[in-house]
């Protein structure tokens, strides 16, 4: 299989992972130093009630599991989080821990952005219309859709169904949407594929790709003849027990009493709007802990409610858990993780994960113990993202008696690398700026070329600059993204390059400047007159005082 199709095969969770070594790698010649930190050594501090809870074999208590999570928010500096539990049909567990970007404190009630788990809900709304018979899932998009169109003519056989298990052949690599004019609705959202091509055969390849999610929501609209919006809030949220889940069409789109996202950097959390990002369908939904477990629950629950309710049938259900034949791992707005070597204490999971520039979540489901979990924190991509999931992946190692992995952050130490490097590169820049002259001055009578070699390091932070754009969208699968979202995800990392770039630059037009002078001072003839007219004066001092020479 092609170095390619491997990369955009991994899992959701292989791709987090690969941020941070992208961020890296990208800077690596520039931070060695980092290279020595690592994670937090630091002890679970729930690891005598976990021991107790394995040696009888029971799950962890919800006085437990709440134990975990508040202290976990704690050690890794998350500004807040919620949390849901659920088991089979019963609540086990919600609650909210640290503070809004208000500063008010985050509970259960707390309204969230829940980023790309907004994608199980559009798959279920189209599920809701293939059980009343108004769409077929192998049917073909422009058969619902005529305004579908694509630039390649392989997208009039993209079937509903590929839209979901993101195997249409549409991509991020094809067509860039992130980075793109945002549209201003759905209609516009399709309209505006018409110029984007297709990077595989329809049903062939797997490829993560918002748009896939933008048509499905449109299609909604389409058949059922509501707004998107309007549809999941009657037929989904509603039949549900969600009443304080809403969908909104903007990443950046503000809510009722929705919790802001924050960035960390240099050891804090600092409050930040979304960046605007079109996501209806995709990635627009804003939750609560309470509304979740009900999601959860459903889910769990072979389609029906807690408030009794058959939102979706069993059959539905399954459909949506199961992954495509040729992908393996992607279902409906789902995904399934099932155990490999070295992995043997965890269960196949179902799942499903989010992540905005100040927003992040996961979702799991555990058929084998029949619970349920959704973590939503209010900070977005960074380096240490696996916060988000150590958060989630204690809660379910407590409900299967296990002790949850070592907890505790390493972004401050990372932060504190680069703001070191960010000052002693502004001053070493300052430095260069002052001496631009006296280095000039050393260099003058020297061939231009040696110049311009010992100018050429000085190159290095710009390039790299102009390359960690389109490095980290390789390194990501060729997954898009703006300088903004980039920049929220590693601030402290992009201040030190984009600072080293502008220094180095700096010095190399302050030195290039002075050689210029200099050389202008000398004139085409030779030294200046000045210059010349002085060492003549030597020169008849010492003939007339014969001690001075021999």
């Amino acid at each position: 299989m092609p170095a390619a199709r491997t990369r955009l095969r991994r899992t959701a969770a292989d791709t987090r992972h690969r941020r941070r070594a992208a961020a890296c790698a990208i800077l690596a010649g520039l931070v060695a130093a980092l290279t020595a930190l690592g994670p937090s050594a630091a002890a679970d501090a729930t690891a005598t009630a976990t021991a107790a809870a394995r040696a009888d074999g029971t799950a962890a208590s919800a006085a437990q599991l709440d134990r975990f999570a508040r202290r976990y928010v704690e050690r890794t500096g998350l500004p807040g989080a919620a949390v849901s539990v659920t088991k089979g049909d019963e609540v086990v567990l919600t609650a909210g821990y640290g503070r809004t970007a208000d500063g008010a404190p985050l509970t259960a009630d707390t309204p969230m952005r829940i980023a790309s788990l907004s994608k199980s809900f559009t798959a279920l709304a189209v599920l809701r219309l293939v059980e009343a018979g108004e769409v077929e899932l192998d049917r073909p998009v422009r058969h619902y859709l005529p305004a579908f169109r694509l630039a390649d003519p392989r997208g009039a056989r993209i079937t509903v169904r590929q839209l979901l298990n993101q195997t249409s052949g549409m991509s991020d690599r094809t067509f860039p949407a992130a980075s793109r004019p945002q549209p201003e609705s759905l209609k516009e959202a399709v309209a505006r594929l018409r110029t984007a091509g297709l990077a595989a055969e329809p049903g062939t390849e797997w490829n993560y790709h918002n748009p896939n999610y933008h048509v499905a929501a449109r299609l909604v609209e389409v058949v059922s003849g509501r707004p998107f919006g309007t549809y999941l809030r009657q037929k989904v949220f509603a039949p549900a027990g969600m009443a304080d889940t809403v969908a909104l069409g903007t990443a950046g789109e503000t809510g009722a009493d929705l919790a802001g996202g924050h960035i960390r950097a240099y050891g804090m959390n600092i409050p930040a709007p979304e960046p605007h990002q079109f996501s209806a369908g995709s990635g627009g939904i804003a939750s609560t802990a309470h509304d979740m477990a009900r999601w959860l629950i459903l889910q769990q629950n072979g389609g029906r409610a807690a408030t009794g309710e058959q939102v979706v049938s069993a059959a539905g259900v399954t459909a949506m858990h199961t992954p495509s034949a040729n992908e393996g791992r992607y279902g409906l707005g789902w995904m399934r993780r099932v155990p490999g070597e070295g992995d043997r204490a965890r269960l196949p999971q179902i799942w499903h994960g989010g992540a905005l520039s100040t927003y992040s979540s996961y979702q799991f489901l555990v058929p084998e113990t029949g619970y349920g979990v959704a973590v939503l924190v209010n900070s977005g991509i960074t380096l240490t993202e696996e916060d988000t999931w150590g958060l989630a992946d204690g809660l379910l190692a407590l409900t299967e008696g296990r002790t949850p992995p070592p907890g505790g952050s390493w972004l401050w130490k990372v932060d504190a690398a680069f703001g070191a490097l960010t000052v002693l590169t502004a001053v070493l820049g300052v430095r260069g700026l002052l001496r631009s002259g006296a280095w000039a001055a050393r260099r003058r009578r020297r061939p231009l070329w040696r110049a311009a070699v010992r100018l050429l390091p000085y190159l290095v932070p710009p390039a790299l600059l102009a390359a960690f754009q389109p490095a980290v969208d390789f390194l990501l699968g060729g997954r898009d993204g703006t300088w903004l979202q980039r920049f929220y995800g590693v601030p402290a990392e992009l201040v030190f390059l984009g600072l080293a770039a502008l220094a180095c630059l700096a010095v190399v037009l302050a030195r290039t400047a002075a050689l210029v002078r200099a050389a202008a001072a000398e004139g085409p003839g030779g030294p200046a007159p000045a210059a010349a007219g002085a060492a003549r004066g030597r020169g008849a001092v010492q003939e007339e005082n014969p001690e001075n020479g021999g």
